[in-house]
């Protein structure tokens, strides 16, 4: 086998690169936890439900979204601590920062607890609860509650997700083990919300830090009370959409059709359990870091992993049997109602809120966008829309459905203004020399000489090889050929390019290979780091190299390297970009340029002919630039070409031609 010389090279990680690595690595520890938790949780509710019954378990769970509704303050000085802290490496500035915090949050959760304490008469008539005391244990929780979130946020901030994860994992524990015992003492409700005390005093006393973080508070060096009101804005909205309607519910329904939504409610929440673990790790990461590229490169790992949790999710639910439900929580849950589509509705609903989590926290992480007041309005209007259609709980869940689809239509255009800045900052160099205007056929013609080795042509080697490897651009009815041929296995790619696309045949130099780019696909995401930018590929490649690494794509390289010593593969590369002076994306030639300038990189220029595709449009097209817009884009032209039925088109008129003899009309 023919190896590539190995070159010594010291390269450094990209920083999208460490950025991604530690939301990928943060959210697995985290997701493993939230497994654990989430599965706990699950069994916590199914032994509570049926050992208190539906309108029992009801209870509960109103008592226990009323504790949740105190996380928006929880998770506000949760988020200002991780944020704060993962800016500041100083460990005295840290340490002023979390002892600071530490008090006002005790402060601020003593001081709600006296407000639960004093109003609990009238929330018990309200929520038709059974027990005035069960709302004193429950006023004595959010106390310690809101201060554990400094603790997590600490944590949180320095990166440590596995203490975290620990963390959390201890809540849950003493709470299923003291609830069970509790229970089983014939103490109800009583002794559900006893180990939920239990639980956050075990979580606080965990989460203790070393000695070094026990100083004199002192001044935090940042300007923490926009951002804190920010924070708190954001989670007040988050509590009220994710546990008002709960509440509403309890109010309005019977206590046995209150605990059935209860049930549902709990069950399809975990998908916002897993998702919230990609969360808590990607907020940190691009809090700490001011540059875009590194905020964009954590956004959009955390939207591939939480929208794969999230529809993993929802197919399991929707695939899983009535009996399932019926077995794990009783026949009283599912009287008169459909249990799992109740569910499946449920967890597309938290699904799509999920999605728009992830987009709010990176605008709070970046100060962009106005996301905390966008949600706090959602908020409002789900609660009025409640209030006025609860005919039924399927239509309670409808209702939810349309506020967070127009949640997420909202807070996603943010991101598309903030992409329209970042694309007006690209590096520029002189433009590259214009030798001639080519038509599209003669592009067609080179791309698919490039291609025509792939096993996908096998079908019409034997017919069409001349047609392709003897191109005659005079001929229309070969053009029509050759782009049906294109189009069998490169169709997905050329709709995307704009119509306005005007092809040149380009001089490239030695140092406009800096400019190159490969678009992302399959094997090259390895040696990408984010950005693709060819010579830093190539600079892992030889990485690789010299660590005597082998794979199938480096073997191919070799290959490629082989024959283009030898003058066996095609000599075009075909690039696109927006203009002569901005980055070129290599859509057709990406192995064989750089077996190129692996082999031979003082003239790799010199092997090729170049073509590139320019429009001012070109930023749209999800092979040039990867983005928000780019990929909605491409899936409502994907959408679009299967409904028209054109997948047949390429084949089809192949088909046509093979039956005629390919005879010029």
């Amino acid at each position: 086998m023919t190896t590539l010389p190995q070159t010594q090279v010291t390269t450094r990680p990209r920083l999208s690169e460490v950025l991604q690595g530690r939301v990928v690595r943060g959210s697995a520890i985290l997701l493993l936890s939230t497994g654990v938790v989430a599965a706990t949780n699950l069994l916590y509710n199914i032994m509570i439900a049926r050992m208190l019954g539906a309108s029992g378990f009801g209870h509960a769970s109103a008592l226990y979204t009323l504790l949740m509704l105190m996380t928006a303050i929880t998770l506000s000085f949760q988020v200002i601590t991780s944020k704060f802290i993962a800016r500041n490496s100083e460990l005295l500035v840290r340490t002023q920062i979390y002892t600071s915090l530490l008090r006002r949050a005790w402060q601020v959760g003593l001081g709600i607890a006296l407000l639960i304490a004093a109003g609990s008469a009238y929330l018990q008539s309200y929520f038709n609860l059974p027990a005035q005391h069960d709302l004193v244990l429950l006023a004595i929780a959010a106390a310690v509650y809101i201060p554990l979130g400094v603790r997590r946020g600490r944590m949180q901030g320095l990166y440590d997700f596995r203490g975290l994860a620990i963390n959390v994992v201890v809540e849950v524990a003493v709470k299923l083990v003291g609830a069970l015992l509790f229970l089983h003492f014939a103490m109800g409700v009583t002794g559900v919300m006893t180990a939920v005390l239990l639980s956050i005093v075990a979580a606080y006393i965990a989460s203790e830090p070393g000695a070094e973080y026990r100083a004199i508070p002192g001044p935090i060096r940042v300007a923490p009370f926009g951002e804190g009101m920010q924070a708190v804005l954001y989670f007040i909205g988050q509590v009220i959409l994710s546990n008002l309607d709960i509440l509403l519910v309890k109010h309005f329904f019977p206590p046995s059709e209150a605990g059935i939504y209860a049930a549902v409610a709990l069950v399809g929440r975990v998908v916002f359990m897993l998702s919230w673990s990609v969360v808590s790790s990607m907020f940190p990461v691009s809090a700490s870091h001011v540059h875009p590229q590194g905020g964009r490169s954590a956004l959009y790992t955390g939207l591939v992993l939480v929208g794969t949790v999230t529809s993993v999710f929802v197919v399991a639910v929707a695939l899983a049997p009535e009996a399932v439900w019926t077995v794990l929580l009783g026949r009283p849950f599912l009287l008169n109602t459909s249990f799992s589509a109740l569910l499946t509705e449920y967890a597309v609903m938290t699904g799509i809120y999920c999605i728009a989590v992830v987009v709010m926290m990176y605008e709070i992480s970046r100060r962009t966008g106005p996301a905390a007041w966008v949600q706090l309005g959602a908020s409002v209007l789900l609660a009025a829309a409640i209030w006025r259609c609860h005919v039924s709980l399927s239509q309670v869940i409808l209702v939810q459905l349309l506020v967070m689809c127009g949640l997420l239509v909202v807070v996603v255009i943010p991101l598309f203004r903030e992409q329209d800045v970042s694309e007006t900052c690209e590096p520029t160099w002189e433009p590259v020399q214009r030798l001639r205007r080519v038509p599209e056929e003669e592009i067609v013609a080179e791309f698919l000489r490039g291609e025509f080795y792939h096993p996908d042509f096998d079908p019409y080697r034997g017919d069409f090889k001349h047609l392709v490897e003897n191109a005659d651009l005079d001929r229309p009815y070969e053009n029509i050929i050759r782009r049906a041929l294109l189009f069998c296995r490169r169709g997905r790619l050329w709709r995307e390019l704009p119509a306005d696309t005007e092809w040149y045949e380009i001089g490239l130099t030695s140092p406009d290979l800096i400019r190159l780019q490969s678009f992302p696909r399959n094997e090259w995401r390895r040696f990408a780091g984010g950005v693709f930018q060819l010579t830093e590929m190539v600079g892992r490649i030889e990485a690789e190299l010299a660590r005597g690494q082998q794979s199938p794509f480096l073997t191919k390289l070799a290959a490629i390297a082989s024959d283009l010593r030898e003058g066996r593969v095609p000599d075009a590369v075909l690039l696109i970009g927006t203009d002569a002076q901005h980055a070129m994306t290599i859509i057709e030639g990406n192995h064989r340029m750089v077996a190129a300038m692996l082999t031979m990189p003082e003239d790799a220029h010199r092997c090729f002919r170049f073509y590139c595709g320019l429009s001012p449009g070109m930023n749209s097209c999800c092979w040039h630039r990867t983005g928000v817009r780019s990929l909605v884009r491409y899936a409502r032209h994907t959408i679009g070409y299967w409904f028209r039925g054109a997948e047949f088109f390429g084949e089809r008129t192949l088909r046509e031609k093979t039956l005629a003899g390919i005879e010029t009309p």
